[in-house]
C-alpha cells in the first residue's frame, strides 16, 4: 500500500497518465499505439468516464447486473481484444446502482486472461466502509484472489477518507503488487517529495484503528440512513406500482439508480430545472454522456436536509409522472396541464 495525499481520483488520473506516457512495467507507452480501449460499467461514475475520455481513450460500455458487471462480455472482450488495457470497478455500493460485486464476480476478474500484458483493473473502492445497515459478508479481496491464481499484477486497488474525514482534506492510497508499487514508485520520488504528513497523524490520532473508522462510519450512517429511507418511501408511494420508473434500493454508498421510461430521463431533469431542483444531469452515468436509452438518472440523497430532501423528491415524482404522461399519451406540457385540470 502507498499512501497518498487527499485524493483517490488524483491517484487513478495519475495511473493513467503514467500508462499513456512510460507504459504499464516495461510495455508500449499507450500514446506510441494505434488505439487504447477501456471497459466501463454502466451506469457508472461519471468521473472514472472523465479522465478516460481525457486522454483520448476509447470507452466501451458494459452492463451492470444484480452480481456486477456482465463477466461473460468481459471476460470475452478482454480475451480478444490487444487494445483494452482497463476497466473501471466500484466493487462495493456500486455508483450509482449499489451493487455489491458478487465473490463469483470477483473471482472471475481474479482468473481473468487479457490479451494485453498491461491490462489493469482500476479497483476503486470507494465505499468499502459506508454501510447504511450491516455490512455484506464475506467480499473477497481482490488482490489476494487475483495472487491466488498467479495473477498478482493485475490490479490497481483505490480509496480514500474524503467520504469518511473532511471532503478535501482526507487520506488516498493505492494497493497493488510489489512490481506495480515500484514502478509508481519511481513516478513519485520526481513528483513530490512528500505528502502531508501532519493529516496522515491527525487521521491515526483521531481514528486509531480500523475498529475506530468503523465505529465512526456507523455515526454517518445515522445521518445518512434516514434520509435515503425517506426517498425511498415516497418513490414508492409516488411512483410505486405504475411501471414508469424503477429505482435500486442500495445497503450503502451514497446513490439511488432510478430509470424512467425510455426516453424521458432528459425532460425530466429539465422540468426538474425550472421548478428549482438541479440533479445530475442525465447520461452523466454513462461514457461520453451519452445513455443510448435516455433513462437513467442518479440520486442522491446525502446532501439534503429531511425537510427539504421530502420537497425535492416529491418534486422530482411529480416531473417524472408529467413527462411519462406526455410520452404515454404522445401530447405536449401544455396539452398535459389542460388534460389534468380537467
Amino acid at each position: 500500500v502507498l499512501i497518498h495525499g487527499n485524493s483517490s481520483l488524483a491517484i487513478m488520473y495519475d495511473s493513467i497518465a503514467r500508462s499513456v506516457t512510460h507504459g504499464v512495467m516495461g510495455n508500449t507507452p499507450w500514446n506510441h499505439l494505434e488505439r487504447v480501449k477501456f471497459l466501463c460499467p454502466v451506469p457508472g461514475y461519471d468521473r472514472h468516464f472523465a479522465i478516460t475520455a481525457h486522454f483520448g481513450i476509447e470507452m466501451i460500455p458494459v452492463p451492470m447486473q444484480e452480481t456486477g458487471p456482465d463477466m461473460d462480455l468481459i471476460e470475452r472482450l478482454v480475451s480478444e481484444d490487444e487494445a483494452i488495457k482497463g476497466i473501471w470497478c466500484v466493487p462495493q455500493y456500486s455508483n450509482p446502482t449499489g451493487t455489491v460485486y458478487s465473490n463469483e464476480t470477483i473471482q472471475r476478474f481474479a482468473g481473468l486472461k487479457p490479451k494485453a500484458d498491461d491490462f489493469r483493473i482500476y479497483w476503486d473502492n470507494a465505499y468499502g466502509v459506508h454501510h447504511l445497515y450491516a455490512g455484506p459478508e464475506n467480499v473477497l479481496e481482490i488482490l489476494d484472489a487475483c495472487a491466488k491464481v498467479n495473477n498478482p499484477d493485475m490490479v490497481y486497488k483505490f480509496a480514500s477518507t474524503s467520504k469518511i474525514s473532511f471532503p478535501g482534506a482526507g487520506i488516498a492510497a493505492i494497493a497493488a503488487s510489489a512490481a506495480n508499487l515500484a514502478q509508481i514508485k519511481k513516478q513519485l520520488q520526481i513528483q513530490t517529495i512528500g505528502y502531508d504528513k501532519l493529516n496522515q497523524l491527525r487521521h491515526v490520532k483521531f481514528f486509531g484503528n480500523a475498529d475506530g473508522i468503523r465505529a465512526h462510519m456507523k455515526l454517518h450512517a445515522k445521518i445518512l440512513r434516514p434520509k435515503f429511507e425517506k426517498v425511498l418511501a415516497i418513490l414508492e408511494s409516488e411512483l410505486g406500482g405504475l411501471d414508469i420508473g424503477e429505482w435500486t434500493n442500495p445497503k450503502g454508498g451514497y446513490f439511488i439508480s432510478f430509470n424512467s421510461e425510455a426516453g424521458c430521463a432528459k425532460k425530466i431533469l429539465q422540468k426538474a430545472k425550472k421548478a428549482g431542483l438541479i440533479m445530475t444531469e442525465a447520461g452523466a452515468t454513462f461514457p461520453y454522456g451519452m445513455d443510448p436509452e435516455d433513462k437513467n438518472i442518479r440520486i442522491a440523497p446525502t446532501y439534503l436536509e429531511l425537510e427539504e430532501l421530502t420537497r425535492a423528491t416529491e418534486l422530482f415524482c411529480l416531473c417524472v409522472k408529467i413527462v411519462s404522461i406526455e410520452k404515454l399519451l404522445g401530447i405536449s406540457t401544455i396539452e398535459c396541464r389542460k388534460l389534468t385540470e380537467s
